[in-house]
């Protein structure tokens, strides 16, 4: 082995379907895996998401053993580590998944400029920029955009994982990873991920397309937080719903998974956009939505946080956040349109209070969701959509299965009184102390209205 490269970790964290892996690998070559502790990212106030990310590294690295390598755990700038890791292992370049965030972007180009870096696509199915109009322009509406990506030929099956790996030499030194537990719904690592992925494939996706807007039903993937760091590629994901589709034994499970589909194509939206716009982490897109009077309300806000609207949708779904690091995609919009639209409050309010604690939280797609909501962002919802949350209950809970999981103290109210809370009796109010709302949904929406119309 004449060779010795560096397989810098980041956001993809499997041994399956890994093109940075696979391409280091090249040519017999001796493949470090390296994973920096970078300072600037742990500093970022999600404990839910850091739990899980040091979960699925530790479990990376039980994986590189039983192939003969192992993790070596650096703490520092990237730019520094891997030059002190080039040094040590004689290293002739570092191979990495690219990544679209701006922060991302910087340090890959600090590192460009000192070493050997050979960034390949991973996180996305197609690179960033690849999917465009024909004169070259980014998309900024979802549906031709997901039309442009379904036309290009899909990048191949999924690679699987190497058999066997180079052993790391002992003398390059590596750091214990916290040994802070993964949270308990959302146990960390490539095996799990598979796990998840073949028990949709085996069951929910045939129905996705009718129940994944239901929160009182498991119809949903679960998988966000695996695709996040990559413990699942965003390749072997889109695979599955294709082949799903295609050998789909009846239109609704073609449905389904054609659905489940359009859903992850999403996801490459926003990245796609956060890489031709990264300006949309600072302010709204739509430059008519970026003088929207947002009213400075903390206490509202506080509320809103910690489940204390008076609204049993809004609180359950602020309740699982906090109790679990995830919330239903349904859920999502709906806190997100009543912060933005019930109380007027700043999208980016919410939007850092969702990166705080989501274990999925990924700055592209929450983004893109939360300027969505707002009205604000690329491919919006119209300032006039304002979701009524008696309604969103009603419809996508409608026993009130997911109020009353969240929302013990009202699980003896009546089921009108858990869609609408003005239909709470002062009884029921009492026995659960609960709030009363903290907004008049009617009279908000016609303040919004006004505030959003154009001129």
């Amino acid at each position: 082995m004449t060779e010795t490269v560096l397989w810098w970790l980041r956001r993809d964290l499997r041994l399956e379907d890994n093109p940075a892996l696979r391409l280091a690998l090249n040519g017999e070559r001796r493949v470090v895996p390296v994973f920096v502790l970078d300072p600037y990212l742990l500093a970022r106030p999600a404990e839910e998401r850091q739990a899980f990310l040091f979960a699925g590294l530790r479990a990376l690295d039980t994986d590189l053993r039983a192939r003969g390598s192992r993790l070596v755990v650096r703490k520092g700038s990237p730019l520094e580590v891997l030059t002190q890791l080039t040094a040590e292992s004689g290293a002739s370049a570092v191979y990495a998944e690219e990544d679209t965030s701006p922060y991302s972007r910087r340090r890959d180009a600090q590192v460009a400029d000192a070493l050997t870096l050979r960034l390949v696509t991973g996180a996305t199915v197609f690179p960033a920029a690849q999917v465009r109009k024909a004169n070259g322009s980014p998309y900024t509406v979802f549906t031709p955009y997901s039309k442009a990506w379904k036309s290009l030929p899909f990048p191949g099956a999924p690679q699987p994982a190497p058999a066997r790996l180079p052993a790391v030499p002992d003398a390059l030194t590596s750091l214990p990873l916290p040994s802070t537990p993964a949270p308990a719904d959302f146990p960390a690592g490539e095996a799990e991920a598979d796990r998840r992925l073949q028990a949709f494939l085996d069951g929910r996706i045939a129905a996705y397309a009718e129940q994944r807007d239901r929160m009182d039903l498991e119809g949903t993937s679960s998988l966000s937080p695996y695709l996040r760091f990559g413990m699942l590629s965003a390749r072997k994901a889109a695979w599955a719903a294709l082949e799903a589709a295609r050998q789909a034994p009846h239109p609704q499970a073609r449905r389904g998974a054609e659905t489940w589909l359009n859903e992850l194509i999403w996801r490459e939206f926003y990245h796609a956009i956060l890489f031709a716009f990264p300006f949309v982490l600072h302010t709204a897109f739509n430059p008519s939505m970026r003088a929207v009077p947002w009213r400075n309300a903390p206490a509202e806000l506080e509320a809103w946080q910690e489940g204390r609207t008076g609204y049993p949708v809004v609180d359950a779904a602020m309740r699982q956040l906090a109790a679990t690091g995830w919330m239903h995609n349904r859920a999502r919009m709906i806190t997100a349109s009543f912060l933005t639209k019930d109380l007027l409050i700043n999208w980016q309010l919410g939007e850092r209070w969702f990166m705080r604690n989501l274990v999925d939280g990924d700055l592209a797609a929450n983004n893109g969701g939360w300027q969505w909501a707002a009205g604000t962002g690329t491919d919006a919802a119209p300032y006039f959509r304002i979701f009524n949350p008696s309604l969103q209950s009603a419809r996508f809970d409608p026993q009130g299965v997911y109020i009353r999981r969240w929302l013990p103290e009202l699980s003896h109210a009546s089921l009108d009184g858990l869609h609408d809370p003005n239909r709470l009796t002062p009884a029921e109010r009492r026995a659960a102390n609960y709030p009363p709302p903290i907004v008049d949904h009617a009279a908000a929406r016609e303040r919004t209205l006004r505030l959003y119309r154009p001129a």
